[in-house]
């Protein structure tokens, strides 16, 4: 034997601390991340994707969480937003940021060479000749091409992103936590929610650090407080809690309440400026209880823009509520979770009370149907992991009643319908409202709404989507309201021209988990048979009240024009009968018998001019007026009607402060004034 290479006790003593060097080297490899740091990372998720889309989805998070905070306290929401573009020299004034002059030209992306530059007005050059020869020979000017941008990649544009609303603000110490932690918040649950990863202002206070390294500020003033809450705060990515600037009450004389956040982020209003306005304008649609006041200032006052959104009515509905997990929705992940949070000591008692649908006697066949292992007042802390899947798999198997719909809080007709009216102004609205089905053991509602003609209104097809009663502007080709709008709706037999009216399609659907599709949660697939049914059952629903009102309108357009065309003729016609009339007059033999009594008469009136031309005149107008009634008659018996056409009315509320009660129906709300 080598002894070189030592003994046999030697090289195994080597072996295992070779061994634990390399176990302790694969295990320095893992590396954990905080949830502020994965989203930092994977921003697109949350809506993240550039600049553009970020400012959007800045907006549109802090709107949402405003309308959440007025509703939750039944407040009508009253809700500002402002948008600030700020130039680069003062943002790099705001962050302390002294200005320096380029020193090597070539080192920045919109640099040009003299060769470049020389080819570039060459071009530009040639093609103001082509468009000068163009016009003189009365051709029709064609578009010139994009010039490269000189603007480098480094020049980025930011904004001061402020919202405000008249909710019910934030308690004092919970404000840091609230912002400054991703993944806690208040709307954990089953719940229908506006949210969508439970993120809000938290990504864009992310966003702010990543873009700018700026902190996020927020005033805020709960009700019965004295004071006015201040905090300027930033996130710590890597271990995701909040890094307070600044934290303090301050006064507050006038006894506001709400919320005020102000943030400073990257971003484009210029390519996304029609998108944040779209966004606006659909949601003063879905929530027409709400006002909205929207403001864009720059330095540049061309850009300037403001637009209020006037609230239309002050029907509110009411506040989705939280409820409890239906058996075939559940999995064995949540049915643990559920056994570690529940405060009931028996099986039947979790059963029962931690589920919709399951009632005392059905419990307790339920746990005799789970074998001898199972009893009705066994312990449910003590369930072994074999018999939560035991559970889980009747759970799939058994029969239970459908979930109703009472947790959801659809927006209503006479909302959806007064949104339509404010903001698009249409000839003709139809809506429609489902009632609660189930997909997945989930309930759901889908709410519809069709319009004809309006103001900023293209022609053809103009869909809407709102899941949650929040607007969808992305993604639409794959939603399923697109697709059934597009290809399983037959417009024609409704009346409507799909490519020359002016069609604009609402669709709203709510529930307690809304099933998007994609990471970005921006649209619906339309795979999904029940949601698809009810869509089109929706959208069907609306066609035919809209083919009623459109028949009746082509009804009393052909009458109309009968009647024009009767009345038209009245004066020739009536010369006509006085000739002939006065030809016989002149002739007329009293002595000879030619013509009965009644002619006689006639003649002798026509003589004595008695009867004229204008007798005629008027005559057959009362004739053409009696037939077109007659005719509006028949039809209006045809058609099963009974009483004249209804108009929809709209009762504006009382001045000052009432207690009242709300009787209400999918087609209208009745205040009752105690």
């Amino acid at each position: 034997m080598d002894s070189s290479r030592g003994s046999p006790d030697e090289l195994k003593k080597t072996n295992k601390g070779r061994s634990k060097t390399n176990c302790m080297a694969k295990e320095s490899l893992l590396k954990q991340k905080s949830p502020a740091e994965f989203f930092a990372e994977n921003k697109n998720i949350a809506g993240f994707d550039n600049p553009g889309k970020s400012l959007y989805t800045t907006v549109r998070e802090l709107v949402e969480n405003a309308l959440d905070s007025a509703e939750s306290i039944s407040q009508l929401p009253d809700i500002e937003i402002i948008i600030e573009e700020i130039t680069k020299n003062k943002f790099n004034t705001m962050i302390g940021l002294v200005h320096r002059e380029r020193v090597d030209e070539e080192l920045y992306d919109d640099f040009e060479t003299t060769k470049a530059r020389e080819k570039r007005l060459a071009k530009e050059a040639r093609m103001q000749e082509i468009q000068a020869k163009n016009v003189a020979h009365g051709k029709k000017l064609k578009e010139p091409p994009a010039l490269k941008s000189g603007k480098g990649r480094g020049e980025a544009s930011f904004f001061k992103v402020t919202c405000k609303d008249n909710g019910r603000g934030m308690p004092h110490d919970e404000i840091p936590n609230m912002f400054g932690r991703v993944l806690s918040g208040t709307k954990y649950g089953l719940k229908q929610t506006r949210g969508k990863f439970g993120l809000g202002a938290k990504m864009a206070l992310i966003w702010s650090k990543m873009s700018t390294g700026l902190p996020i500020e927020i005033l805020s003033a709960t009700r019965g407080q004295n004071y006015a809450s201040f905090c300027r705060l930033d996130i710590d990515i890597h271990q995701n809690i909040p890094h307070v600037h600044l934290h303090e009450k301050r006064e507050n004389k006038d006894k506001w309440r709400g919320a005020e956040i102000q943030i400073i982020i990257e971003g484009n209003w210029t390519t996304y400026r029609s998108k944040i306005l779209h966004y606006m304008r659909q949601m003063a649609v879905i929530t027409p209880y709400a006002q909205f006041f929207f403001k864009f200032i720059s330095d540049i006052s061309e850009k300037n823009l403001t637009i209020r959104f006037a609230r239309r009515t002050d029907v509110m509905p009411p506040a989705p509520l939280e409820t409890k997990h239906h058996p075939s929705a559940v999995d064995i992940l949540l049915i643990k979770r559920l056994i570690a949070e529940t405060s009931k000591q028996t099986l039947q008692q979790f059963l029962q009370h931690e589920f919709v649908n399951i009632s005392k006697s059905y419990a307790e066949r339920l746990v005799g149907e789970m074998g001898p292992d199972f009893s009705p007042k066994m312990a449910v802390k003590s369930l072994t992991s074999h018999q939560i899947v035991r559970i889980h798999q009747l759970f799939r198997q058994a029969k239970f009643d459908d979930p109703s719909g009472d947790s959801l809080s659809p927006a209503g007709e006479y909302n959806l319908r007064l949104g339509i009216i404010k903001e698009l102004q249409p000839d003709m609205v139809a809506t429609c409202s489902s009632s609660p089905q189930v997909f997945e053991g989930h309930p759901f509602i889908v709410e519809a709404g069709i319009s004809l003609g309006g103001k900023d209104v293209k022609q053809g097809l103009n869909i809407f989507r709102f899941a949650n009663r929040i607007p969808l502007l992305f993604e639409q080709g794959a939603d399923v309201v697109t697709r059934t709008a597009t290809k399983k709706i037959n417009w024609s037999s409704y009346k409507i021209n799909q490519m020359q009216d002016k069609i604009g399609v609402f669709v709203s659907i709510v529930s307690t988990k809304v099933p998007f599709k994609g990471t970005g949660k921006e649209y619906i697939g339309d795979d999904i048979t029940e949601i698809s049914s009810a869509v089109k059952s929706a959208i069907k629903q609306c066609c035919l009240q809209l083919r009623s009102k459109i028949v009746k309108k082509l009804q009393a357009r052909e009458r109309q024009e009968r009647k024009r065309n009767l009345t038209r003729y009245i004066p020739d016609a009536s010369r006509a009968i006085m000739d002939v009339l006065e030809e016989m007059a002149q002739n007329y033999e009293p002595k000879r018998q030619r013509h009965d009594k009644e002619d006689d008469e006639l003649l002798n009136k026509v003589a004595s001019k008695e009867i004229t031309e204008m007798t005629f005149r008027e005559s057959l107008s009362q004739f053409v007026e009696q037939v077109d009634y007659e005719m509006a008659l028949e039809y209006a018996t045809q058609s099963g009607a009974s009483e004249e056409p209804r108009e929809l009315v709209y009762l504006s509320s009382l001045e000052g402060s009432y207690r009242y009660v709300d009787l209400g129906s999918p087609v209208f709300v009745f205040r009752l004034i105690t």
